[in-house]
């Protein structure tokens, strides 16, 4: 090999471990910054949107029974029954 090959490739493994030591010190600092900062999440994103969300949150917390869970639901379901029948198409009683 030449004196200029040698020198090429000094100069690239040189590049290299350099290129490599600035990506792992970036991955350290951003490490330490996520470690240092809890994620925060907002009640509101986990909020039920519905009457159903409010009772299986109500369910699931302990403020309702089963029994109360299910009279509501059927409460629900006869509502909505009531309000929007469901018909099938091509079927006359």
């Amino acid at each position: 090999m030449t004196d200029k090959a040698v020198a090429m490739l000094i100069l690239s493994l040189l590049i290299l471990v350099l290129a490599a030591a600035c990506v792992l010190a970036v991955r350290g600092v951003r490490a330490d910054v996520a470690a240092e900062e809890p994620l925060i999440v907002p009640e509101a994103l986990f909020a039920p949107e519905s009457l159903e969300g409010v009772l299986c949150a109500q369910l699931m917390d302990g403020e309702i029974t089963r029994r109360q869970y299910l009279r509501s639901m059927a409460g629900i379901a006869a509502r909505d029954e009531e309000r929007h029948p469901l018909t099938v198409p091509g079927y006359d009683d």
